[in-house]
């Protein structure tokens, strides 16, 4: 690639959109600094909609020279420090490897890629059904080809659990489901960036401060240094959400409210979801409560899988991973429920809703709070004697509480109330010693404005996968950064 060294300075200034509208002023940032390269397209971000917009711009017009941006560290240099033994609680690293880096947060979770609308985000309301479709499926052709080869595809399609489940008023939503596992997950993104490094520049541990408009296209500001490219594409994840709405504060780019999930990580012996994980894998059962006619629903399903910590900007909460490897599987299976929250005018920080529920339990557990469900029913705490005794072995050591000391009450009440429903298609599930990890949030970005090419106000800067608060998934996320750079090739 060319070097190209100069001096550039950016004055602010604020200017009237409209002489009419004199309030409607833009921010241009103030900076004087020096930029080392020029690039055809910056991608800020190296999660799944960072990969594979790089990959596929690769494929179509190879010429082009491609940077990645990332805050976190090269895949090989990911390694949390939590070991269960000597380390078991979170020491807060500069740049959490579990959620940042080569990867993104995906790249530790158990690999499962849905290939349906029904869930993982709206792209399909932006660029169409079938479009969306055809994106996933040609994701998991990728995945296929860089490692994931010999993976199951499960279905719900045509299976008896759909009926089973209607008739004891739970949904189960259609999807087809690639379940990579954690393991052959990391083995697919070691092949994908084996790819992909001699043919896009990727920059590591190195945070985006600022994103600058500028004649002929966008720079990038990482701490003296300033890039430059005709191209951005955002893609900052879950993680990056704070950092995205200050961007598109500084940009002028409309965004809404989105929404928050909160609830609790269940896990129980793996034979009591046994006849519904070996035909169908992950399972998205929704619930509707009668008292407040809230959705319920299950999440992130791992059979005989291990339940995890979550660092998210510093908020410890629960997660769960799941192994291909029989070696690595367990004897438990756990999965998520999550109480959907929505926020109406004139409150806005939905995310901010669940980091406080979410610090009240790191700060009366020290982290994740454990806790049996007959303990909860009881109205009583759970303590280490009731965890020792009970006929199941916890698979993240977390700290034994009383979760309804946290979680409000109407969610609380959604979730006994699924459990209660779910026991009658899962026998055993609400049975005395059921544990419950608590809390689980899944935070939402709040929903950027773009359009159909998911490209924002401004000519050829885009904003995909979770930063942008249309994709919920790996499958969608991935999804959105082959659109992206399919747009980019057909205009060069």
């Amino acid at each position: 690639m060319m070097v190209e060294y100069a001096y550039m300075l950016m004055i602010c200034v604020s200017i009237s959109a409209n002489s009419k509208q004199s309030a409607a002023n833009k921010t241009v940032f103030v900076f004087l600094g020096e930029y080392s390269m020029n690039f055809d397209v910056i991608i800020i971000g190296a999660g799944p909609g960072g990969i594979f917009s790089a990959y596929e711009l690769v494929q179509r017009k190879p010429q082009l020279k491609v940077a990645v941006f990332e805050a976190g560290h090269a895949l090989h240099k990911r390694n949390c420090p939590i070991d269960g033994e000597k380390i078991k609680e979170c020491v807060h690293c500069k740049s959490c490897s579990i959620m940042s880096g080569f990867g993104g947060a995906g790249a530790f979770s158990d690999g499962k890629y849905n290939i349906t609308n029904d869930f993982g985000g709206t792209l399909h309301e932006y660029i169409g059904k079938k479009r969306a479709l055809d994106l996933m499926q040609y994701i998991d052709g990728i995945n296929l080809k860089y490692g994931g080869e010999g993976t199951k595809l499960y279905s719900t399609a045509g299976t008896k659990f759909k009926t089973l489940c209607i008739q004891n008023d739970l949904h189960l939503l259609d999807a087809s489901v690639r379940h990579l596992g954690t393991d052959v997950n990391y083995v697919v993104l070691e092949n994908v960036y084996a790819y992909l490094k001699d043919k896009v520049q990727f920059f590591f541990d190195t945070p985006v401060q600022k994103v600058g408009i500028v004649d002929g296209g966008y720079q990038v500001v990482c701490g003296d240094d300033v890039y430059q490219s005709k191209y951005c594409i955002v893609s900052v994840g879950r993680s990056g959400s704070k950092w995205m709405e200050k961007i598109c504060r500084d940009l002028d780019i409309k965004t809404k409210s989105n929404r928050v999930d909160i609830g609790v990580r269940v896990e129980l012996p793996a034979n009591v979801f046994a006849h519904l994980t070996d035909e169908l894998y992950e399972s998205k059962i929704v619930y509707r409560t009668q008292k407040y006619g809230d959705k319920v629903r299950t999440f992130c399903m791992n059979p005989k899988g291990a339940v995890v910590v979550e660092n998210t900007n510093g908020i410890i909460t629960a997660n769960g991973h799941s192994y291909s490897d029989p070696a690595k599987q367990t004897e438990n299976t756990n999965f998520a429920l999550l109480v959907a929250q929505h926020f109406s005018e004139p409150f806005k920080d939905s995310n901010g809703y669940g980091e406080s529920i979410a610090r009240l339990s790191n700060m009366l557990g020290g982290g994740v709070i454990v806790q049996r469900f007959g303990d909860l029913i009881r109205g009583r705490r759970s303590n280490p004697h009731r965890i020792k005794q009970a006929f199941i072995t916890p698979t993240l050591s977390a700290t034994p509480g009383d979760l309804s000391l946290v979680l409000p009450k109407r969610i609380l009440d959604g979730i006994i109330d699924m459990i209660y429903a779910l026991d009658k298609v899962a026998p055993g599930t609400a049975n005395e010693d059921t544990l419950l990890y608590g809390v689980e949030v899944k935070f939402y970005n709040m929903e950027v404005e773009v359009d159909q090419n998911l490209e924002s106000k401004h000519k050829n800067l885009y904003i995909i996968g979770d930063g942008s608060g249309i994709t919920h998934s790996l499958s969608h996320a991935s999804a959105s950064g082959v659109h992206v750079a399919r747009n980019i090739a057909e205009k060069q």
